[in-house]
């Protein structure tokens, strides 16, 4: 299959999916879409809740693709690159409505980032999380804001220090980073729809109003994040990064 971003709206429940088929992977043309499909529903007054989802019944999202980053050839590509990451996060947090995570598999770096800004997330037991940036010679420092709020320094600094680690989606729901989780997929879809209809029939005012309460603080990240997606850039054109890279495509 192609990938893709689809928006569906029933019942006042708007649902946004995307697709990669390298485990749901986030090159610069999905990032842009995501962010303007987050946007475009924050806006549609026929939206009262939204869901935030990949495709597939495997990985959540493999985070940023190899091929885009060994593609980046100076600072100002790489700045370009990683502000992707920053517009989703940044309309995710912006959006008036709230929005509902479905992470049905793994979630590695930029995944786990759009995990955390979302506003209430579901997992199953297979949705463990890994922030390997560091790893390749990066850093998590685009997607450091949002998951440090949900999860706090010291979980952070867990998951940005052990970079080849996995952590269990069990870890993940005692940090704080997932709400609630279920042994299916299934299980957890009845779960979803349950509390997104229940949020479509309630007073769209009362949850913009607590969504601004909830996210008070973070008006000065659309420059911070790029300013971090800044530092991600120049740090991708090390030789460290591009032997990294190259030798894991090779795998």
């Amino acid at each position: 299959m192609d990938a893709y971003v689809n928006t569906e709206v029933q019942d006042g429940i708007g649902s946004i999916e995307f697709f990669h088929p390298q485990s749901n992977s986030l090159p610069g043309i999905i990032l842009e879409q995501l962010a303007s499909s987050i946007t475009d529903a924050g806006k549609n007054v026929e939206i009262k809740v939204l869901i935030l989802k990949s495709g597939g019944d495997r990985a959540f999202c493999a985070g940023a693709s190899f091929n885009e980053l060994l593609a980046v050839e100076n600072e100002v590509q790489g700045k370009e690159f990683f502000s992707g990451f920053a517009k989703v996060i940044n309309a995710s947090r912006k959006c008036p409505k709230f929005i509902i995570g479905r992470v049905q598999g793994k979630a590695v770096g930029g995944g786990v980032g759009m995990a955390s800004a979302t506003d209430y997330c579901f997992a199953t037991k297979y949705a463990s999380v890994k922030l390997s940036e560091l790893a390749i010679g990066i850093g998590p420092f685009v997607v450091g804001p949002p998951i440090e709020r949900k999860i706090g320094m010291a979980a952070f600094g867990n998951l940005t220090i052990n970079a080849t680690e996995w952590h269990s989606a069990e870890w993940a729901r005692e940090k704080g980073l997932y709400s609630e989780l279920y042994n299916s997929s299934y299980e957890m879809d009845v779960a979803i729809q349950t509390l997104a209809e229940k949020l479509a029939a309630s007073n769209p005012d009362s949850m913009q109003a607590l969504k601004k309460v909830m996210w008070d603080g973070t008006e000065h990240w659309d420059e911070l994040l790029l300013k971090r997606a800044a530092m991600s850039g120049k740090r991708v054109l090390s030789d460290f990064t591009r032997n990294t890279l190259m030798n894991l495509k090779k795998k």
